[in-house]
């Protein structure tokens, strides 16, 4: 997080890479503490991947919005839903 000190953040540069590569900012810092857990090669084999949010319908966007708790995706665009979800 450029400009911000994260003291939970246990490797860094992991979490900025998947933030560019459009990982959520709460799935970025929980796979980049794993990896330094763990180790980059034991969590790559760690479970699935959920479909890219482009090929999820706008209801199952918003049940996802629901489902992490935020607030005021009810009136999004399908775009604009895509940007809360990966930036919440």
């Amino acid at each position: 997080m450029p400009g911000k000190k994260n003291s939970s953040l246990k490797d860094p540069d992991l979490y900025e890479e998947l933030r560019q590569d459009g990982a959520s900012k709460e799935k970025a810092a929980r796979v980049s503490n794993a990896a330094a857990a763990k180790g980059r090669k034991e969590v790559g084999r760690k479970g699935g991947k959920s479909g890219d949010y482009d090929d999820w319908t706008v209801d199952k966007l918003k049940s996802r919005a629901k489902e992490l708790g935020l607030k005021g995706y009810s009136d999004k665009k399908k775009s604009e839903l895509i940007n809360m979800l990966r930036n919440h």
